[in-house]
């Protein structure tokens, strides 16, 4: 039997509804546009009133990713649980797993393999736990981060709550010119939403990825021989004008070079211990809506906001400080849509986007609620960027880990064995 959260019995923060679905076809996954793949709660049939309950709470979240609120990645306060709603109690914490018992086979489907959470735990031990090459336990601090859901797989596995300060993406410009120039709206298609169709299908997620790998690999060498940040960021800067890269006129006081020394491993005398060469980057993945500016028309909100959230065009970066994790507004009644996914990536060496392996769940752990046991997707990169009428905006994010750690290993099987 699961039992409730040693931390957080009244805990509601962060609780997290993710996409799972159906495994795209090609051209949806080439398109990356998910026009006809539906939302995630008419596929798994939830109620308005389930997502809008969900998507409430989720918001919540984003206090997690504020610097000073949630030290090392921990969970939040007691006071911050107590002031939160009880409405979401069922997620519970799933139980600790013997380091003896291997997982059990996963559940193939296409480009998707599914598990059950505590099947997850255990692969986790035996794949990812290792810390200075030492099999670990999960700890009941890390089952509670898990059973978050989407989110969950990548607090577990990159350390604090995702900040996605460093997010990137690719926009094509002149597609999206060309487009709204030389196409018209579809029949029955409002203007609002003919634009926010057409920025949804000019970005590229396969080059936002690759965009996101190329920079982290230029972090990894900077990072090789630096032993202080001062090392480190001289590195960066050198290698980042040797490849005539634009980050390299980024503000000193950015976020792309403060990065480091914001992430709380670095800093831990178990991690980092504040030497760069200790530490590598590594990369998970948030899908969005772009329309959640509570000032905008109500169009934006429901179709999407054309200008929000698009990269810079020199350096790839994309300013996530609106990011309000507001999902997208029902444009007719009984629609409802959640409001983000997460896939972790880690560092994987494998050279085409296509055959690597993104980590995710389809909701919370709730085994004897509503939303039903949490399960755990690998799925490959054309699936998971396929995305769902929920989004239009995918993001690629670096982070930093200690290399000590193991939960971003160079090569990733999907499934077990």
């Amino acid at each position: 039997m699961y039992k409730r959260s040693g931390f957080l019995a009244l805990t509601t923060v962060g609780i997290v509804l993710c996409t799972a679905g159906l495994t795209p076809s090609v051209s949806q996954a080439a398109g990356g546009t998910a026009d006809g793949k539906g939302s995630y709660a008419d596929s798994n049939g939830l109620t308005a009133g389930d997502v809008r309950l969900i998507n409430e709470l989720n918001e919540e979240a984003l206090v997690l990713g504020r610097p000073g609120t949630t030290p090392g990645g921990d969970l939040p306060s007691a006071t911050e649980s107590l002031r939160a709603s009880a409405a979401a109690g069922d997620r519970v914490t799933p139980p600790a797993e013997s380091l003896e018992r291997m997982p059990d086979a996963y559940r193939a489907h296409g480009d998707r393999a599914t598990t059950g959470i505590s099947n997850y735990i255990r692969k986790w031990q035996q794949v990812y736990s290792h810390r200075d090459g030492r099999v670990q336990q999960m700890t009941e601090q890390q089952r509670e981060q898990l059973s978050y859901g989407c989110v969950g797989v990548t607090w577990v596995n990159s350390g604090p709550y995702p900040t996605n300060k460093l997010a990137f993406a690719s926009f094509d410009e002149e597609k999206h010119r060309n487009a709204l120039e030389n196409t018209s709206p579809r029949p029955g298609e409002t203007r609002a939403e003919f634009e926010g169709r057409i920025a949804k299908q000019s970005f590229d997620e396969t080059k936002g990825f690759n965009r996101a790998r190329d920079v982290a690999s230029v972090m990894n060498k900077a990072l090789e021989s630096a032993h202080d940040e001062s090392a480190y960021l001289s590195n960066l800067k050198a290698e980042l004008a040797k490849n005539d890269d634009a980050l390299a006129a980024e503000d000193s006081r950015s976020n792309f070079y403060s990065a480091l020394r914001n992430t709380p491993s670095f800093k831990d005398r178990n991690g980092g211990n504040h030497d760069p060469s200790k530490m590598k980057a590594v990369i998970y993945s948030k899908h969005f809506w772009s329309g959640q500016d509570p000032r905008s028309p109500a169009d934006k909100r429901k179709y999407g906001d054309p200008d929000a959230f698009r990269p810079n065009q020199n350096t790839g970066l994309v300013d996530m400080s609106n990011d309000r994790n507001t999902s997208r507004s029902p444009a007719k009644p009984g629609e409802s849509y959640v409001n983000f996914d997460y896939g972790w990536f880690g560092d994987q060496k494998e050279a085409n986007p296509d055959n690597t392996i993104w980590t995710h769940a389809n909701h919370y752990h709730s085994p004897e609620g509503g939303m039903g046991p949490m399960q755990v997707y690998e799925s490959k990169f054309r699936n998971w960027s396929s995305g769902y009428t929920d989004f239009d905006r995918g993001t690629y994010v670096i982070t930093f880990i200690p290399k000590s750690w193991n939960t971003a290993p160079a090569k990733v099987k999907q499934g077990w064995p």
